[in-house]
């Protein structure tokens, strides 16, 4: 995913979120314009579709970015590319703020099949089909693109929202790590589906797809075999970090950034006993998230909001 984000264009900011293009959008976005010619009957259509088709996924992204920021979460950054886009998003390490950061891109699929269909009923009763017909069969298309994206978007294969979402789901009830094995297990399973579907109908893009969601499957497993290992592990019981409200692990798994040496920063009040390096800020290592020592100390007794 690093590697999309860094090969991306700028285009705008909205609300404190940059939107960026990955470049090879637009040779996709060539090839399937030129695909879709005889759609209408001129090119200039299958462009506005192909950008309503953009428009689309960014609203769906812009919906994951927003759900995180109004749960405390860090959503910065959206990168449109060929198989979608992807919401950088790090909501706070609760399954319920993790849920709604999900759920909230499909719910704005969910908002717009109602608003397509009503438009195209008063597109049909105001005879656009006889008088536009290329207008109709955009306005159409468009809806089919949008339900086919939601439909597909909440299969129950990680990394897709709905493999996302099932794992925040389980989350409530097998823990963190384990709701994350249970989905990348189920993600290999339709990821395998998805191989035959792709062989069976001759399609470049399933086959492409496949191997994306085969790598973050592979990728999933084992952040999630980590974190069941780091759960394990004793933890400092009078430090609670402010975000996730997790007790930090005792050991040396601090890095000095000034002399590469690793140590345990709850054990020497955030100084490195090696170079005597003090830090201003110390790192959670279950959600990322940094705060100053005096705010880890009796935090876990501080309500916060889902």
């Amino acid at each position: 995913m690093n590697g999309i984000r860094q090969n991306a264009i700028r285009l705008f900011r909205f609300n404190g979120i940059d939107l960026s293009l990955h470049w090879s959008w637009f040779l996709v976005a060539a090839y399937e314009i030129g695909d879709r010619q005889k759609a209408y009957s001129s090119i200039t259509w299958n462009v506005l579709e192909y950008l309503a088709l953009f428009l689309i996924v960014m609203l769906h992204e812009f919906g994951h970015a927003l759900a995180c920021r109004q749960v405390g979460g860090v959503a910065n950054q959206i990168v449109l590319w060929p198989l979608g886009g992807v919401a950088y998003v790090n909501p706070p390490q609760r399954p319920g703020a993790t849920l709604w950061s999900i759920a909230a891109g499909p719910l704005v699929n969910v908002a717009l099949v109602p608003i397509l269909k009503i438009l195209g009923v008063i597109a049909r009763s105001q005879g656009l089909p006889q008088q536009m017909p290329n207008a109709f069969l955009l306005l159409r298309s468009v809806g089919l693109i949008n339900l086919g994206l939601l439909i597909f978007n909440l299969l129950p294969i990680y990394p897709l929202d709905g493999g996302q979402i099932l794992r925040s789901l389980l989350w409530f009830a097998i823990g963190r790590a384990r709701s994350l094995i249970a989905v990348t297990v189920i993600g290999f399973l339709g990821v395998a589906g998805l191989i035959v579907l792709a062989v069976r109908i001759q399609s470049v893009w399933f086959g492409v797809l496949s191997v994306f969601i085969l790598m973050n499957c592979w990728k999933g497993l084992q952040q999630a075999r980590a974190l069941l290992r780091f759960s394990k592990l004793p933890r400092h019981g009078g430090f609670f970090c402010p975000s996730c409200r997790t007790s930090p692990p005792m050991g040396e798994f601090w890095r000095c950034s000034n002399c590469q040496k690793s140590f345990d920063t709850f054990q020497t009040q955030a100084v490195c006993p090696h170079c005597s390096t003090h830090f201003v800020t110390t790192g959670c290592l279950d959600c990322g998230r940094t705060h100053p020592m005096n705010e880890w100390t009796g935090s876990a007794l501080v309500p916060r909001p889902m």
